[in-house]
């Protein structure tokens, strides 16, 4: 028999297991790659733009890369590499606006689940139908569309998907007995003051209570409540960590399956159509155990059931009354209202993370996709040479995910100090890019990521920083949240990263627009890591979990 934490446990990593393929087999290399080859395939040569791009590649040599491929959207010619940068900005956008909308949803209980699930097959059913959209149809333009789905699916989905973490690290077995001991020993603390109370009477029989100080007992609660404290940063950090290496896991293993069908076809557009496909279906059906182990509505008490307290808003919703439309209405006022300066001040070292998240998602996401479209568009490498960095990056990042943690141990680091130095070892990536400009790493034929061997080597350095970043990143905005307003504040952290990862994609593909050379991206991405340090490193964790603790939501009549 499955202990009710182990259920909800094995439910939380199920679907884990099944969404990270998404982002590792199409969010990341395929969708960037295929997008590209649908632009491609319906693209001109620049600047003539009387030849077509599919045309010439067969008289090229394989090393020699194919010319500047631009495509018409409408009236506007945009580069083939600019035509996927713009639709993951699009899609990121609408991601963003959707999960305003569904904070509150993801928040209340009963319907996280069902949120989670809706979400999760309506875009594992957009990938699947990569499959059957041909890039020589006239409807190529929806390939666009379905990414766009796609990518809000599975963005809302993981709202929901991360409102289950910190009740999951609360409820794991180590931090129950730190709760316990902790709570046991404030009890005594309390007791014991009361009863050594000592009544003094005064020359003139006056009494005077006068307690007792129980410095030692004091001691004893403060380090029960730190142990409790650690315990509870650890068993966030294990799990989310744990999730995507196990996340990790599965999309090499499905890297490895695409491997064969791309090789033998030569990187055809279908190819990878079918693998964009494939990870749809793996979504989809891993997502089962979730539905099975999940808690839904049907396993909340009664009492709970009957009546969701928004612990935010402080207003008892009867389940009865619970509107949709109203839900979604309610959730744009609350994020008004969470962002108003007076509730700032209450939780500024959680917007402080938020404020470095802004910059920090979008770069590494875009160090991600640049290098991809990079990789394919200025060293020209083969769908298979991109499919095997696709499959060392998360290799590479299950080392980093289980190494961290160990060194971390071992140094005695905080969360906020390894991603300090996980930040400071990316922000190297780009930075080595740069160096392509110069022209002496072109004559000797290495260095400066001007060789699509560098780019192998590169591949497995970011992953091992890559794994460990977002396990961190997600476990140290957990110690900074308002117990009971976790989906909450994880929509925000969500609409922070949506809300930059829009602007990154549409900035990188103007400036490959504009200089015809995705190089130049390097420089902005350096920027935007090396802009978030100071910002980190000026958060007060200690103090940004008190703050947490004691918030408490004002509305803006001030009740």
């Amino acid at each position: 028999m499955i202990s009710q934490f182990r259920q909800k446990y094995y439910g939380w990593l199920s679907y884990a297991f099944a969404s990270e393929v998404f982002v590792i087999v199409s969010l990341t290399l395929f969708l960037p790659i295929c997008l590209e080859q649908f632009a491609r395939d319906n693209g001109f040569l620049f600047p003539e733009k009387t030849e077509r791009c599919s045309s010439v590649v067969s008289k090229l040599d394989a090393d020699e890369p194919p010319g500047r491929c631009v495509v018409k959207i409408g009236w506007l010619w945009i580069d083939s590499a600019s035509f996927s940068l713009y639709v993951f900005s699009a899609s990121v956008l609408l991601q963003a606006l959707t999960v305003i909308s569904v904070g509150g949803i993801a928040n209340h209980p009963p319907h996280r689940k069902v949120l989670l699930l809706t979400c999760a097959w309506a875009g594992a059913l957009a990938a699947t139908f990569f499959l059957p959209l041909s890039s020589s149809s006239p409807l190529w333009f929806l390939s666009a569309l379905l990414a766009i789905i796609a990518n809000v699916g599975f963005g809302t989905s993981v709202v929901a998907m991360n409102a289950y973490l910190p009740s999951l690290a609360k409820e794991s077995p180590e931090v129950v007995e730190a709760y316990a001991e902790f709570r046991n020993a404030q009890d005594d603390d309390a007791h014991h003051t009361y009863e050594d109370e000592l009544e003094v009477v005064d020359d003139n029989n006056v009494d005077v209570a006068e307690p007792l100080v129980h410095n030692r007992n004091r001691e004893v609660t403060d380090n029960l409540k730190s142990r409790y404290e650690t315990a509870f940063s650890r068993a966030t950090s294990r799990i989310s960590s744990f999730g995507i290496a196990l996340g990790y896991g599965a999309g090499i293993f499905l890297l490895f399956v695409a491997l064969i069908p791309v090789t033998m076809m030569k990187g055809t557009t279908f190819s990878l159509r079918l693998a964009i496909s494939l990870s749809g279906i793996w979504w989809a059906v891993f997502s089962i155990p979730a539905l099975i182990w999940l808690p839904g509505a049907q396993s909340l008490p009664a009492e709970e059931d009957a009546v969701w307290t928004d612990a935010a808003m402080g207003n008892a919703v009867p389940a009865g009354k619970w509107s949709l439309s109203k839900e979604i209405g309610a959730a744009w006022k609350r994020l008004a209202g969470m962002l108003r300066w007076s509730e700032i001040k209450k939780l500024r070292n959680t917007f402080k993370f938020l404020a470095a998240w802004f910059l920090l998602s979008d770069a590494f996401t875009m160090i991600t996709s640049t290098a991809i479209l990079f990789g394919k568009t200025s060293l020209n490498m083969q769908p298979s040479a991109l499919i095997l960095i696709g499959i060392i990056v998360p290799s590479s990042g299950i080392l980093g995910s289980l190494f961290w943690p160990r060194l971390q141990r071992y140094y005695g680091w905080s969360n906020l100090r390894v991603l300090v130095i996980l930040l400071v070892l990316a922000s190297l990536i780009p930075a080595y890019g740069c160096l392509g400009f110069i022209s002496v790493f072109h004559r000797v034929g290495f260095g400066g990521l001007t060789t699509q061997g560098e780019m192998f080597g590169l591949a497995v350095f970011f992953g091992f920083v890559l794994g460990a970043f977002n396990g961190y990143a997600r476990a140290f905005y957990a110690e900074l949240l308002p117990p009971g307003e976790e989906a909450r504040w994880y929509g925000l952290f969500s609409i922070t990263d949506k809300s930059s990862s829009f602007i990154g994609p549409l900035l990188v593909g103007l400036i490959s627009d504009l200089t015809g050379n995705i190089r130049y991206a390097f420089f902005f991405l350096v920027v935007m890591l090396w802009a978030a340090i100071p910002v980190l490193r000026s958060v007060d964790v200690e103090r940004g979990r008190t703050d947490a603790q004691k918030y408490k939501y004002s509305s803006s009549n001030g009740t």
